[in-house]
């Protein structure tokens, strides 16, 4: 299991913007999956998807990594920010764009938002 770990930790770190998830962004196998893709789709922001359901070890692992025990799982620059509802919620406060930003990551509206600030 070790191995795995070690392959999500890289991922995690290689990666601006990850999105643990059952399918692809182009084809997500689950309704939380599909929420949070279209979630950050809407914003505008580059990310890689990784479909967990390609290894059982994968998607063991993953939960064991995040130590949470449900997929999706947003990364952003190599931390664990949360699954379907708290993506949600945060977009809705609009504080999913605003960690977007704050991490120096582009979204759809940054420049005229970051003009302002």
């Amino acid at each position: 299991m070790s191995g795995i770990n070690e392959w999500i930790d890289s991922e995690v770190k290689s990666n601006d913007v990850v999105v643990f998830m059952k399918g692809t962004p182009s084809f997500p196998q689950c309704g939380f999956s599909g929420q949070v893709v279209q979630i950050i789709d809407y914003l505008g922001v580059e990310y890689k998807g990784v479909n967990v359901l390609t290894s059982d070890d994968l998607r063991q692992g993953i939960k064991a990594y995040s130590d949470w025990p449900t997929i999706p799982q947003l990364y952003v620059k190599g931390e664990f920010v949360g699954g379907c509802d708290i993506i949600r919620e945060m977009f809705q406060a609009g504080e999913l764009k605003a960690l977007f930003e704050e991490k120096g990551i582009a979204t759809a509206a940054a420049a005229p938002a970051s003009a302002e600030g």
